[in-house]
């Protein structure tokens, strides 16, 4: 049975490739289930309703109770890659660890996603659904970078020539984490409540009484815009110190998505919020993060500088740090 289950490094890397995919596709599909006000299209769990496993022929139904099989797909793709970590040849116990944090991060998103039904989508619930999938592509993506057959082989040399490009391109991760809670408290705060097209009133966030959107939308801005500077100079010094292709490849993403991001982010609140900006904001901002955990792991951990090498020199060995 044991030999039946064992996985080579390159199709293991393959299923964890398909798990960071499928992580960031459930986020896009959970985005629209709010957004379409289908929230509480079913008003049970784990069945749609009481005594009906499948959704009635009604749209909002269909839309959660859709997203919901498809929650069942990224399920068994991440039960699978928690445990053939286990029959992987050879063996990497880091595998181990972050192929078992999936399933258990899928486990805890069910429950959250549960209870954010039992409660009629109260704001701190559904927040905390969405910053759980960011922290849950954290461990899928470091599972896809370290089952890379090249990094087993320390093949991977870091990508930022010197510990100020390294700290310049990690200090983007927290800036973007804070980032995406204003926005959760923004759009929490906003018109898309998720139960519209069921024609349930679910509670908005309130903590500055009317003017809780302008005050979580105006920190968003500015947050924004200091993540926007903070990722142009880490690009800036990554050139002028000599990074490498790679890192400059991820970090020009970041800037760019930034761009884009900020762009409909104006467009969207001048435009009194339509879903359909929204859900388009929320996709790249799961893409962002996928982007700075790129830029993270490509920096790597540069090794100390050797007497006589050249500053903004590549220093040979070690594997970027996922």
């Amino acid at each position: 049975m044991r030999r039946r289950l064992e996985t080579t490094p390159q199709r293991y890397h393959q299923l964890a490739t398909a798990s960071l995919i499928l992580l960031t596709l459930i986020v896009f599909s959970g985005a629209a289930v709010r957004l379409t006000g289908s929230g509480l299209g079913c008003h049970g769990w784990p069945s749609c309703e009481k005594g009906q496993v499948v959704a009635p022929l009604q749209t909002h139904a269909v839309i959660e109770f859709t997203n919901r099989a498809f929650s069942g797909v990224v399920a068994l793709v991440v039960i699978a890659a928690g445990l053939l970590a286990f029959y992987r040849v050879p063996p990497r116990r880091d595998l181990k660890i972050l192929g078992l944090m999936l399933p258990l991060g899928v486990v805890a998103q069910a429950v959250l996603g549960g209870l954010s039904v039992r409660y009629d989508l109260k704001p701190g619930f559904v927040m905390g659904h969405y910053a759980l999938s960011l922290i849950l592509l954290i461990a899928a993506w470091a599972l896809y970078w370290r089952s890379k057959p090249e990094y087993e082989a320390g093949l991977i040399e870091p990508g930022a020539a010197d510990r100020l490009t390294m700290w310049a391109t990690r200090l983007l991760l927290p800036i973007g984490a804070l980032m995406v809670v204003a926005g959760t408290a923004a759009t929490a705060a906003g018109p898309h409540a998720g139960g519209a097209g069921t024609n349930d009133l679910v509670d908005r966030l309130y903590v500055k009484g009317s003017d809780t959107l302008s005050w979580a939308v105006g920190n968003h801005t500015t947050i924004g815009i200091v993540f926007g500077l903070a990722a142009l100079a880490a690009l800036g010094i990554a050139w002028y110190r000599r990074a490498s292709r790679g890192l400059l490849r991820a970090l020009v993403t970041v800037v760019v998505l930034l761009g884009v991001q900020g762009l409909i982010g104006a467009i969207q609140y001048q435009s009194q919020l339509p879903a359909e900006l929204v859900w388009v904001h929320v996709c790249l901002a799961t893409i962002t993060w996928v982007a700075l955990l790129w830029a993270w792991s490509t920096a790597g951990t540069p090794l100390p500088e050797r007497a006589g090498a050249p500053t903004g020199a590549a220093q040979p060995g070690g594997a970027g740090a996922a």
